[in-house]
């Protein structure tokens, strides 16, 4: 394990990364030297964020090394498309059993490799480390190197186990393992001035082909996609790109600035989604293209491009922004798409009253501020109670996430659209903003909701009246017994990995003097799991005015 150690300190390293260079230096360190704890990123483990990121190269074999409930649990979790190659929706997993735990599961593997390559003969074969072979230690990377000398295939070792880290971890090893083993290792037939890199882009639901159309027309030739839709010759040849567009940066940064630190390659961070957007993407494009080399003429024909599809867009949005002007959106999603998608919501004239930024890194949280103003509603964790809440009470029209929290919506009698990566539409480019604006309408205005609204003619009260006198009595009663709520405001349960209550991270900020998220997790080990809970642990230090005993008493020291 010393060498994914290793590895591991590298990504947490990473310059291109805000989140880490806001630490210091003793902070980042004790931050990647902690000891690893299997079980530690239940809810989304570095191996399935590995899995997400390279899953898309589809023409190579994705083999997982583990038991086969690993396999199970992120076999086609992405709504990703390929316009060739299917072999990347074909599971395969060593399916290691007891005895493999016992005698270890190398053998099994190189096994694994040999069937793969006989029976499909894939370009490539990727091998992803999970927990158990981890831990029983088994390597990876020599099974790997063994069976590539051996087939005269690349047989990518892809270590990120689940225990070493949350699912953006994953994330970045992924794209630490293409950048030692496959970047650069081939050459394209041929290359052009107009070469460019997409790195972040999956490709869901085919997102990535309402954009393409585009940069056909400038002549602007995608050399690789890392990772919709690519093939593996793609993605060995990228480093003969000319510039780069950034798409999720807290998944991928490390890619693109390596590969500028390398190649040479510059790159931005930019979004399709929304027309303005949009157009700012293509414009940054064709400018780092026009400093790269390629003929200045190239901005004109942008500019062209971009006010006709531009006309068009809006032309197409016009008759349903009169309907949609004014209505309010509660979006629960996070990353880049907690930013992007709200300047395209904007656009039709709609109203974000909230946007979750649990998965934001404090770049996207600043552009969320500079759309919706200093004073932008961002939830760092909101419960699916809190959720209904703010639906029942009309504070939203429709509500924007993914499929895990579409049932609160329902519940609330409320509209409600995908917008996470299980979606059936593509939402990117000019034409995509166009099809997200009609989604939203035939959601909103769907005849369904006024009839489901209606109280059956047998009922006296329904569900939803009788909950909602529960929670106004639940209330009242807070209200009466400041103990009661105090009580009840202590029990709430932060840190689901460890099991750490809000009370307990109270009493440690109080009676340490903590003052940082990291302070609050060495103290009290919330946090230290997948760290999904960060966020709330950081509004809790900050609203320490609102909680803090009154002078005369006393906090409770709890042990560490």
């Amino acid at each position: 394990m010393s060498s994914l150690s290793v590895k591991i300190q590298d990504v947490f390293n990473e310059p291109g990364c805000g989140k880490n260079q806001g630490k210091s230096e003793k902070e980042r360190k004790k931050g990647c030297t902690k000891q690893l704890q299997p079980g530690g990123a239940a809810g989304g483990c570095a191996f399935d964020g590995a899995k997400i990121a390279l899953q898309p190269i589809t023409d190579v074999a994705h083999l997982v090394h583990g038991p086969i409930a690993c396999e199970g649990n992120s076999w086609d979790n992405r709504g990703s498309k390929s316009s060739g190659s299917n072999l990347w929706r074909t599971g395969f997993t060593t399916d290691i059993n007891e005895t493999d735990v016992v005698f270890g599961g190398e053998k099994r593997l190189f096994k694994s490799v040999k069937e793969i390559i006989e029976k499909y003969d894939p370009p490539a074969v990727f091998v992803y480390q999970t927990c158990v072979p981890a831990m029983i230690g088994d390597d990876i990377e020599a099974v790997c190197k063994a069976a590539s000398k051996k087939f005269g295939k690349p047989v990518i070792p892809v270590n990120s186990p689940g225990f070493v880290g949350p699912k953006n971890l994953g994330n970045k090893l992924a794209g630490e393992a293409i950048l030692d083993y496959v970047i650069g290792t081939e050459e394209p037939e041929y290359t052009t001035p107009y070469d460019i890199n997409i790195i972040g882009e999956y490709n869901l639901s085919g997102e990535l082909w309402q954009v393409k159309p585009l940069l056909d027309e400038l002549g602007i030739r995608i050399l690789c996609c890392i990772s919709g839709d690519a093939k593996y010759h793609d993605v060995a040849c990228s480093h003969r790109a000319r510039a780069a567009m950034m798409v999720c940066s807290k998944s991928m940064i490390n890619i693109a600035r390596k590969m500028e630190e390398r190649y040479g390659i510059p790159f931005f961070e930019g979004s399709f989604y929304g027309i303005g957007d949009t157009s700012d993407a293509l414009r940054e494009i064709a400018r780092l293209l026009i400093e790269r080399g390629a003929p200045p003429e190239l901005m004109e024909r942008t500019e062209a491009l971009i006010a006709r599809e531009e006309a068009r867009a809006w032309a197409a949005i016009e008759p349903y922004k009169k309907r949609l002007t004014g209505k309010k959106v509660l979006l629960i999603t996070g990353g880049v798409k907690s930013w992007s998608v709200v300047a395209a919501l904007q656009e039709s004239g709609m109203e974000v009253v909230g946007t979750s930024v649990k998965k934001s890194t404090k770049e996207d949280k600043e552009r969320i501020k500079e759309l919706m103003g200093e004073d932008a509603h961002m939830i760092e964790d909101m419960t699916p109670r809190e959720m209904y809440k703010m639906l029942k009470e009309a504070k939203a029209d429709i509500m924007l996430s993914g499929g895990r929290s579409q049932f609160v919506a329902l519940k609330a009698k409320m509209p409600w659209l995908d917008i996470n990566q299980e979606r059936h539409h593509a939402y990117m480019g000019y034409v995509g903003m166009v099809e997200l604006v009609k989604e939203i309408d035939k959601a909103l205005f769907n005849p369904v909701w006024e009839q489901v609204r209606k109280r059956a003619p047998w009922e006296e009260t329904t569900w939803e009246e009788r909950a909602d006198a529960a929670l106004a009595s639940e209330a009242a009663a807070l209200a009466a017994d400041p103990e009661l709520a105090k009580a009840q405001r202590r029990a709430v349960r932060i840190c689901k990995c460890k099991a750490v209550d809000r009370g307990t991270i109270e009493d440690a900020i109080l009676a340490y003097g903590l003052d940082s998220v990291e302070a609050v997790t060495e103290r009290t080990h919330a946090g230290s799991g997948c760290t999904g809970c960060t966020g709330t642990i950081a509004g809790i230090l900050e609203s320490i005015e609102d909680w803090r005993p009154a002078p005369s008493a006393e906090p409770a020291k709890r042990a560490a």
